[in-house]
């Protein structure tokens, strides 16, 4: 035979002979628990047994002197009490039985009206509802803990995205505090309209947008690429609402863009290899002919011609050294150097040019050194080759370069940043291919090289470009102690 279950209980009444009839049919009750019934007839005294939790279920009478029942559950509901209690009132009146779920019982009696059947129904009833509301408690308090720790910026919005409700997610992602975010909407942080209006009108014909790429733009002006995730729902109380996940994958495009900057570097490095081995032999067979030729050569043939050969051959072979030099890798010597003495001399170096060309020049750096491990000589080259072609793409008395050192999670980051003529989609994705240039004398060489030497430092370089509105380069680095 299987033993009870205990299920304690406590009367909360002054009148004892009231106490001693409530717990005659509640000890004729058969229902499987082995009920443990306990009396208390004093308020305070009452409210403090409540509070420890010690019993399973509270029957508690309306009237308790000074002060009546419902104030006993409301006092008890405010200390956190989560066991169920039940308002017993002599007589039926429906204000005070709506009194009472208001505070927070779970039920109602008159104790006129008790019988053991109907005491019965109630205990099974506040046990079923308590375990429903326990577990509901534990599944909010469990997605309250995915809200609140979630990396991803998780949030509760209005049909028109207008924020109810951020995670620090939310806040690390874009900057803003909470309270500034709670006064905004979603669409406020969009750089592109073109994909707001798209997800506005997903979000009205379909309910729902799912791993949806867009770019938003944080308080401090950065652009961070995100994958989001919206759908709209509907509350207990039929109120619809809308739910979101913004996952942060800037890195990831960073990272995707380096490697295929990478990539692209390495097949053209592969094919100037191949290139230079190919054209070399023949010049090098030209070269064995001519040394033949020339010792028979009599004094009126045309020795003009030979000398057209041998100094184009000559040429060609500076030029093939030239490939060769660009497709190796970069050696460079490391020290741990301030980003700010790198930029300055850089600067210094380029500033004739400024001048010239009555550039604006803003700089604005960190105001503790921003220390890294670099090789001087070669870093700057990699910066002056980006300040230059700054320089050459903005006008004359109309031109803003902007030289930022900033910092970051893991390092610290170098933005240059010009108001020219800006670089075409097409262009931007083959900015740093060995050869290619968009300018009518330049070799395509610079910033190759460039890309060659931030590789070499460990580091990562993104280029951001709007046509007519200007060009940013973006350098990051790992910090040194």
């Amino acid at each position: 035979m299987l033993e009870k279950k205990s299920l304690n209980i406590l009367i909360v009444d002054d009148d004892e002979d009231d106490f001693f009839i409530t717990s005659e049919y509640l000890k004729n009750i058969q229902n499987g628990y082995k009920l443990n019934i306990e009396w208390c007839g004093r308020y305070q005294e009452a409210l403090d047994q409540v509070c420890d939790g010690k019993h399973d279920i509270y029957f508690v009478d309306f009237r308790l002197g000074a002060k009546n029942g419902l104030d006993l559950i409301k006092e008890a509901i405010n200390s956190n009490c989560q066991h169920p209690m039940i308002l017993l009132t002599g007589k039926g009146n429906q204000e005070i039985d709506i009194m009472a779920m208001e505070a927070g019982a779970v039920d109602y009696l008159v104790k006129s009206e008790l019988n053991v059947e109907k005491l019965e129904r109630c205990i099974r009833y506040a046990l079923g509802r308590f375990e429903y509301i326990k577990a509901l408690k534990a599944n909010e308090q469990k997605f309250r803990l995915f809200f609140e720790k979630s990396k991803d910026s998780v949030f509760i919005a209005e049909e028109n995205l207008h924020f109810k409700d951020v995670n620090e997610g939310t806040v690390h992602l874009t900057d803003y505090t909470k309270s500034e975010l709670l006064e905004m909407t979603l669409f406020d942080l969009f750089v592109n309209k073109e994909e707001r209006d798209f997800v506005e009108h997903e979000l009205k014909t379909k309910g729902e947008i799912s791993d949806k790429e867009v770019e938003l733009l944080t308080k401090s002006k950065e652009r961070v690429n995100c994958i989001l995730t919206v759908s709209r729902e509907v509350d207990g109380k039929g109120e619809v609402y809308m739910q979101g996940i913004i996952h942060n994958i800037t890195i990831l495009k960073k990272s995707e863009k380096a490697a295929l900057h990478t990539e692209k570097l390495n097949a053209a490095q592969r094919l100037l290899r191949t290139l230079a081995h190919e054209v070399r032999n023949p010049v090098n067979n030209i070269y064995l002919a001519l040394e033949q030729l020339v010792p028979v050569l009599k004094e009126e043939e045309p020795r003009d011609l030979v000398e057209i050969i041998d100094r184009n051959s000559r040429r060609i072979n500076a030029l093939i050294t030239e490939l060769l030099d660009t497709s190796r890798p970069i050696e460079i010597v490391l020290e741990r150097l301030p980003l700010q003495q790198i930029m300055d001399e850089t600067i210094a170096v380029a500033l004739d040019r400024i001048t010239l060309k009555k550039i604006k020049l803003s700089v604005n750096y960190l105001a503790s050194s921003a220390w890294i491990m670099a090789d001087k000589a070669q870093l700057k080259i990699a910066f002056l080759n980006i300040i230059i072609n700054a320089i050459e793409s903005m006008k004359e008395d109309e031109g803003e370069l902007v030289i930022e050192i900033k910092k970051e999670t893991s390092g610290f980051m170098v933005a240059i940043s010009d108001n020219g003529k800006g670089i075409s989609e097409e262009n931007l994705t083959r900015l740093f291919e060995p050869y290619f240039t968009s300018k009518l004398n330049g070799m395509g060489l610079g910033l190759a090289s460039t890309l060659n030497i931030i590789k070499a430092h460990k580091g990562m370089i993104e280029v951001k470009s709007v046509v007519g509105e200007g060009t940013s380069f973006y350098i990051s680095f790992d910090t040194v102690d």
